[in-house]
């Protein structure tokens, strides 16, 4: 079976446990405003890649990946969950460890099955939570979060294993009342075994005049150690 891929990191440290080998795939229907990856939002982009070319690649660095394992993300690996579940079928018999980085938009409550099968050789989840509120959720991405909560709720009730993953915006994502209210949500799901405030950085802006699409946030700038300190006590520590 083959892939739609955007590019691969064969030494990633910041796409779950340990060192991780991150496959990228193409095409995401999300236009969230921080976004800084882009080039991975067209379906009709990207190249093709097999099962099997994936493994072979996995299989060079695993001396390197004993404490960690593979990342699949994108653009939006949910878009691809056939590739996604005869990968890690794969990649478990070679007792690699397995984890998807996703919004979950794509979550479809109809056809749950594909999904379980998913889970079955999936080992973390990768749960990147943008807002709780419908209205600032489409603001912010251009879409709804009923999926996504949906989906966060399947995790819950499969008691996969699930990190949570909020980028802090300045003026955007930064609201008291909406990192509570993402917090209480949180509070609902047991299997959640970690949560990250990801500063929001601008590093991303170049690809978007290269590519000739307006970017959204231009001027806005980091967060200081003071916000992301009382976005830290909300949403990890659970302290109002």
């Amino acid at each position: 079976m083959e892939g739609q891929y955007h590019s691969i990191e064969s030494f990633g440290t910041v796409d779950g446990p340990g060192i991780r080998f991150v496959l990228f795939l193409q095409g995401c229907p999300m236009r969230c405003l921080y976004c800084h990856n882009p080039d991975t939002w067209s379906f009709f982009q990207g190249k093709r890649i097999t099962v099997e070319t994936v493994v072979n690649q996995v299989l060079k660095y695993q001396a390197y990946l004993k404490n960690g394992g593979v990342t699949v993300s994108g653009g939006e690996p949910l878009r691809q969950v056939p590739f996604l579940i005869e990968l890690f079928t794969e990649l478990k018999k070679h007792h690699i460890h397995t984890a998807i980085d996703t919004s979950g938009i794509l979550f479809d409550q109809n056809n749950v099955s594909l999904f379980d099968d998913l889970m079955k050789v999936t080992d973390l989840v990768l749960l990147d939570i943008k807002a709780y509120s419908e209205s600032a959720h489409l603001k912010l991405t251009g879409q709804s979060n009923k999926n996504i909560l949906a989906f966060a709720k399947y995790l819950s009730q499969k008691n996969v294993p699930v990190w949570i993953r909020y980028v802090l915006v300045p003026g955007l994502t930064d609201d008291h009342h909406e990192m509570i209210a993402v917090r209480q949500f949180i509070e609902t799901l047991p299997n959640v075994q970690k949560i990250e405030v990801l500063p929001y950085h601008s590093m991303g802006e170049k690809k978007y005049e290269a590519l000739g699409i307006r970017y959204a946030l231009k001027g806005v700038k980091e967060p200081d150690e003071t916000l992301i300190a009382e976005a830290e006590r909300i949403l990890v520590y659970g302290k109002r």
